[in-house]
C-alpha cells in the first residue's frame, strides 16, 4: 500500500505540492503565533520569572492584587512579623517603584525600579540573566542594572559604566541583563534602599515580602498559615502568582483572544484548502480508484490508501514548516524576540498538522466511497 500511495502522490505532482504548501503555510502561521504568545506571556510574568524563586518560594502581596505587575504598598512591619510563622526561614522586603530615566542623548523613558537586599537580591535579576558585570556590582553607590535589548527600544546607550538620571537623581549602569524583561515596562534592578531613593518610595512601606521556606516544610502549608494569621495581605506560591498574572493580563488585554482567533482561523482555512485540494486530486484520479475497486479493492483499502497519502503529506509539511519556524526563531533572536517551543507545543503542532491533512482528506474519501467499480468501463 505504501508504494501505491507514493505512486498516487507522484501522479499529480502539482496538486501534491499544493497540499504540502498549504500545510506548511498553516503550520508556520500557527507556530509563529504560538511562539509570539509564549514570548508575551513570558514578559507578563517577568517580574516573578526573573526573580530568585529558588530562594523565595512565597510572595506576600496585598489581598486584592492578582497581577504581580500592579503591586500595592504594604506596611514594612510585615517583614518582621511573618518571620514568626512556623516554617518561615527568612523574609525579604522588595520595593517596586516607577522611575523616569534620562539618558546622555537627552531622551527619556519610563522604567520599573526593582529593589531588594544585597547580596541575595531575591527580587532579581536572576544570575542566569546577567549579561555584563556581576550581581554584587549593584551594591555599589548609584548602581542600577539595564537590559541589553532595551537599547534599541530607548535608542540610547545602556552599556556598563553609562551615567543616567533617574527622577532627576544621578545613577550609573553597573550591570547589564539579557532577556530580563517585563510586560509593564523596562526593569532597572538595584538595592532596596536605592529603589526607595530613586523612586521616592516611602521608607516604612514595601511592595511585597518574599519568603524562604525552611527545608522539610510544605510550601502550601506555610502559605495557609500566613493567610490565616494575617489580614489584608495574601501569600502566594511564586509560580502560582506568575500564572495568575499571565492569566489576568491575557484575558483583560484580549491578547489571548486575538492570537487564539488567528490560530483557529489558520486551522480552519488550512483544513478546507487542503481538503478541497485533495478532493480535486481525487476527482482527477477517480478512474484509478474505480479500477482498484473493480479488481477487488474494498472501500476500507481505498480509504486507508487516501489516509496514508495524507499522512505522508503531513510528515513532509510538518518537517518543512518546523524548519522554517526554527529559522524564524533564529532570525528574531537578535531583535530581542526570544521564542522557544516546548516539547508539548511541538507535539501539539504535529497533531494539528495531522488533523489538517488527514481530516481534510475526508472530502476525498467521501467522494471515492461513492464510486461504483463499473463506472470506469462506461463511456
Amino acid at each position: 500500500m505504501i508504494q501505491t500511495a507514493f505512486k498516487f502522490i507522484k501522479y499529480d505532482t502539482a496538486k501534491s505540492i499544493g497540499v504540502i504548501v498549504g500545510i506548511v503555510i498553516s503550520i508556520f502561521l500557527i507556530g509563529q503565533q504560538i511562539g509570539i504568545l509564549g514570548f508575551l506571556t513570558g514578559l507578563m510574568g517577568g517580574l516573578v520569572e526573573n526573580s530568585r524563586k529558588d530562594i523565595a518560594q512565597i510572595w506576600v502581596i496585598d489581598n486584592i492584587t492578582r497581577n504581580a505587575n500592579e503591586l500595592g504598598k504594604l506596611d514594612e512591619r510585615y517583614v518582621r512579623e511573618i518571620r514568626s510563622v512556623d516554617g518561615v526561614a527568612n523574609t525579604y522586603p522588595v520595593v517596586v517603584s516607577n522611575g523616569l530615566v534620562k539618558f546622555k542623548n537627552g531622551k527619556t523613558a519610563s522604567v520599573l525600579l526593582i529593589g531588594s537586599e544585597a547580596p541575595v537580591f531575591v527580587a532579581g535579576p536572576n544570575p542566569v540573566k546577567v549579561f555584563k558585570g556581576k550581581i554584587n556590582d549593584l551594591a555599589q553607590d548609584q548602581a542600577v542594572s539595564a537590559e541589553f535589548f532595551d537599547q534599541k527600544t530607548f535608542d540610547a546607550e545602556l552599556e556598563v559604566g553609562t551615567r543616567v538620571e533617574i527622577n532627576g537623581k544621578e545613577a550609573q549602569i553597573s550591570l547589564q541583563t539579557k532577556n530580563a524583561r517585563g510586560f509593564a515596562g523596562a526593569f532597572f534592578y538595584t538595592t532596596l534602599s536605592k529603589a526607595r531613593y530613586y523612586g521616592g518610595f516611602p521608607e516604612n512601606k514595601v511592595s511585597l515580602v518574599a519568603i524562604k521556606v525552611k527545608p522539610g516544610y510544605d510550601v502550601a502549608s506555610v502559605i495557609k498559615s500566613i493567610n490565616t494569621k494575617f489580614y489584608g495581605i495574601r501569600a502566594w506560591d511564586a509560580n502560582e502568582l506568575q500564572a495568575s498574572t499571565i492569566s489576568f493580563i491575557t484575558i483583560s488585554s484580549n491578547i489571548g483572544t486575538s492570537i487564539g482567533s488567528l490560530v483557529v482561523f489558520a486551522i480552519i482555512s488550512g483544513f478546507f484548502i487542503i481538503g478541497l485540494t485533495l478532493y480535486s486530486a481525487a476527482l482527477d484520479r477517480i478512474k484509478d480508484y474505480g479500477t482498484l475497486k473493480a479488481i477487488g479493492a474494498t472501500n476500507s483499502y481505498v480509504r486507508n490508501l487516501i489516509l496514508l497519502q495524507s499522512f505522508f503529506f503531513a510528515i513532509i509539511g510538518f518537517v518543512i514548516a518546523f524548519a522554517l519556524l526554527l529559522g524564524f526563531k533564529k532570525g528574531v533572536e537578535n531583535a530581542g524576540l526570544a521564542i522557544n517551543y516546548s516539547t508539548l507545543e511541538i507535539l501539539g503542532l504535529f497533531i494539528i498538522t495531522l488533523f489538517i491533512s488527514m481530516g481534510g482528506s475526508l472530502f476525498a474519501i467521501k467522494k471515492i466511497n461513492g464510486v461504483e467499480p463499473a463506472s470506469v468501463f462506461r463511456g
